[in-house]
């Protein structure tokens, strides 16, 4: 199983940004796919998560703001980021699993993070 985030960059404050995990190997039906994002000196949060059955779930943080979708044909999930704001930097990843307040996930795969910077 291989996940492949892309998309990040450079913004400015309350533009947007579309990141995308490509999963390879699996069959993305039958999974959950979670973002996560690391901002520098913090640890990683679980940010969003899309669940096979349609579920999704979004921290307070961003919550209005980003969009999780999914397009199983494509075996990708997309995070659509709007309203961006400076303590919107930091690393974003995606995995095999989600974490939440009501589900406590094991992601086992992660892509390699990209990079989102909202500055002036």
């Amino acid at each position: 199983v291989q996940l492949q985030a892309s998309g990040g960059g450079l913004v400015q404050p309350g533009g947007s940004l579309r990141l995308s995990c490509v999963v390879s190997g699996v069959q993305l039906d039958y999974w959950a796919i979670g973002w996560f994002r690391q901002a520098p000196g913090k640890e990683r949060d679980s940010i969003a998560c899309s669940s096979s059955d349609g579920t999704k779930y979004y921290a307070e943080s961003v919550k209005g703001r980003f969009t999780i979708s999914r397009d199983n044909a494509k075996n990708t999930v997309y995070l659509q980021m709007n309203s961006l704001k400076t303590e919107d930097t930091a690393v974003y990843y995606c995995a095999s699993d989600c974490i939440t307040p009501t589900y406590p996930g094991r992601p086992d795969y992660w892509g390699r993070g990209t990079l989102v910077t909202v500055s002036s």
